[in-house]
C-alpha cells in the first residue's frame, strides 16, 4: 500500500527549499506527499524581496477535513514556521493526526532553525525555545549542528569538533527529547562532511568528501530523502547514507551548472535515483 505522509511547512515558490523539493522527493520514492503549507512565500528568505501569506488559520480545518475523509498518515513531518502562533499550530495538528488520522509510523521533526552558526533572522528566542515542544513529540528529529546548539542551550557557533563530541551531542539530544537523532553538518575532518545517527542507542556516523559550495534548501532534500528510505523499509543509518549521498551528488551537479547558489541544488534530472526499480 502506499504511504502517504503529511508534511506542514512552507511553501517557497522559487528557490527549491521546503515543499518543493519534500514533494518531489518523496514523490520519488512512490510515496504520496500530502502537503499542508504552514506559510506562502514567492522565495525563500535568503532572497530579497520576498512576500509571505501566512496559512495558520487553514491549518486546523483542514486536518478536521482529513480526519471526516478518514485519511491516514504513515508520517507526519514538521519543517519551518513562520511564527509562535504557528508553533502552537503545528504542534496541535501532529499531536491530533498523531492520535486521530494514524496507524502512525513516525512525527519527524526537521527543524530549520539556522545554518552556518547563525540563528535564522526570522526566529525570535521565544520561537527559538517553543520549537523544542514539537521535539518533545517527534520520534526523529534532524537538526544541523547550529539547531542542535540551539536545543541544547549551547553557543550556535559552537559545533562538534570530533567523533567523540558528536556522539556527546546526539545522546544529549536524545536524552533531552527521547526522539531518535540525526545529526548533520558534521565536518570535523577536513575535507569531509556528513551526519550521524542514534536510534535505540546505536551510533552511526557517515562521512564523505566536502563539495565546497553552500546551497539554501539542501537540509530539505536530505530529511525528504531520509524520510523515503526509512518509509521505504531502510535502517535509519542507510537512511542517512542515501542521503548524504544525494545531497552531495546534487550539489556537485549544480556546481557544474554555475547557477546562482540562492536558486537551490538542481535536484530534478537527479530524482530517478531515488526510484524504486
Amino acid at each position: 500500500m502506499q504511504k502517504k505522509v503529511l508534511a506542514l511547512h512552507d511553501l517557497s515558490g522559487f528557490g527549491r527549499s521546503s515543499l518543493v523539493p519534500i514533494i518531489s522527493v518523496l514523490s520519488a520514492f512512490g510515496h504520496q506527499c500530502v502537503p499542508l503549507p504552514t506559510a506562502v512565500f514567492s522565495t525563500h528568505m535568503a532572497i530579497p524581496g520576498w512576500v509571505k501569506s501566512d496559512l495558520t488559520g487553514e491549518m486546523h480545518p483542514t486536518i478536521d477535513q482529513y480526519d471526516r475523509l478518514g485519511l491516514r498518515f504513515e508520517a507526519v513531518y514538521a519543517g519551518f514556521l513562520g511564527s509562535a502562533s504557528q508553533i502552537d499550530s503545528v504542534r496541535e495538528a501532529a499531536e491530533q493526526a498523531k492520535k486521530e488520522l494514524s496507524s502512525l509510523d513516525s512525527a519527524h521533526v526537521n527543524l530549520p532553525l539556522g545554518d552556518n552558526g547563525e540563528v535564522y533572522s526570522s526566529y525570535t528566542p521565544e520561537m527559538c525555545t517553543r520549537m523544542r515542544e514539537l521535539c518533545a513529540i517527534a520520534d526523529l528529529i534532524t537538526p544541523n549542528t547550529t539547531e542542535a546548539a540551539i536545543l541544547l542551550g549551547r553557543d550556535p557557533a559552537s559545533a562538534p569538533q570530533s567523533e567523540r563530541e558528536a556522539e556527546e551531542w546526539m545522546r544529549a539530544l536524545y536524552e533531552e527529547y527521547g526522539a531518535s537523532v540525526v545529526l548533520t553538518g558534521l565536518d570535523y575532518e577536513p575535507g569531509r562532511v556528513g551526519s550521524g545517527c542514534l536510534e535505540n542507542g546505536e551510533l552511526t556516523i557517515s562521512l564523505h568528501e566536502r563539495i565546497d559550495c553552500y546551497y539554501p534548501g539542501t537540509g530539505d532534500v536530505f530529511a525528504a530523502v531520509m524520510l523515503g528510505a526509512l518509509l521505504g523499509g531502510a535502517k535509519l543509518r542507510d537512511a542517512c547514507v542515501k542521503a548524504g549521498e544525494f545531497v552531495r551528488d546534487t550539489i556537485a551537479y549544480t556546481a557544474q551548472q554555475g547557477t546562482d547558489p540562492n536558486f537551490g541544488v538542481q535536484f530534478e534530472k537527479l530524482l530517478p535515483q531515488l526510484w524504486n526499480k
